[in-house]
């Protein structure tokens, strides 16, 4: 029999892919609560059919608004109602820190149960540096607003996680490309489940591949650190950029241009713009 919970709003991860992943606090919680706040009652339902969890529930997601989170505060301040995304750790790519941070002004009693991540997992399927990382989720889909985005991130010394559609994942490798041609890139989909795949390679070979195998589903695409592209091209690789840039820029902007593609020091590469520009 499941003992009663005390009152508050459960943050509750679920399962990427493979249903067998839930945790056995995550069951009990589920099973014990009023009400699950949820994205898609569709989603949620086949979950908590699987452990068996008869428990109304009530659709929080990216349009629910003040009101929404009002109802649901109210009903936290009097039971307990689990908050759950419809596959991984509430609030990564999803609007449920507003109501996080509202219960808890409202002196509700937060808890969180830790579980399943795309993006955590990802990285520990796609062999990179893993010591420091950026989560950047997903960009923007128009083509200049997504290498702005990109050019944004270049210069992050970190290895950078990005959720993708599988339709806009070969346009995301040509952009990728088109900005850092030498970073390794790993492609990360159907984690946890029979076809999981982590394919490794440059954002070119990989936008070949997709091109001619279309990629289903969301995505993962985990790209190396700016700093390891540098060490792997060599100071002759960098000075070209520079050259190249300082054909159409002033020795300031040509700096900044080349830093921030390869996560360098801009000063230092100011110093070599202006030998190249004197030697030119």
């Amino acid at each position: 029999m499941t003992r009663s919970l005390e009152q508050g709003l459960y943050i509750v991860a679920t399962p990427i892919g493979n249903l067998g992943d839930i945790t056995l606090r995550a069951i009990e919680i589920l099973r014990g609560v009023d009400a699950v706040a949820c994205e898609d009652s569709r989603v949620t339902g086949k979950l908590l059919n699987h452990i068996e969890a008869d428990v109304p529930m009530l659709r929080y997601n990216d349009h629910s608004g003040a009101k929404d989170r009002a109802a649901l505060i109210e009903r936290a301040q009097h039971g307990a109602v689990a908050l759950v995304s419809d596959a991984g750790t509430p609030m990564i790519s999803d609007p449920g820190y507003k109501l996080v941070r509202e219960a808890r002004e409202a002196g509700v009693a937060i808890h969180t149960l830790p579980g399943a991540s795309a993006a955590i997992a990802a990285l520990t399927l796609a062999g990179l540096p893993t010591d420091r990382f950026l989560f950047a989720g997903f960009l923007p889909a128009k083509t200049q607003a997504r290498l702005r985005a990109l050019e944004e991130l270049g210069a992050v010394p970190a290895t950078l996680i990005l959720y993708e559609s599988g339709p806009r994942l070969v346009a995301m490798l040509e952009a990728i490309h088109s900005l850092w041609p030498q970073r390794e890139v790993s492609v990360v989909r159907e984690i946890s489940k029979r076809f999981e795949e982590a394919r490794n390679g440059s954002s070119a070979e990989l936008a070949a591949h997709y091109r001619e195998t279309p990629a289903k589903g969301e995505i993962v695409l985990v790209i190396a650190p700016p700093i390891a592209e540098a060490v792997e091209m060599g100071d002759a690789v960098v000075a070209d950029a520079l050259a190249e840039a300082l054909q159409d820029m002033p020795v300031s902007k040509a700096a900044g241009s080349v830093a921030k593609r390869f996560g360098l020091d801009r000063k230092a590469l100011y110093q070599k713009a202006l030998d190249i520009k004197a030697d030119g």
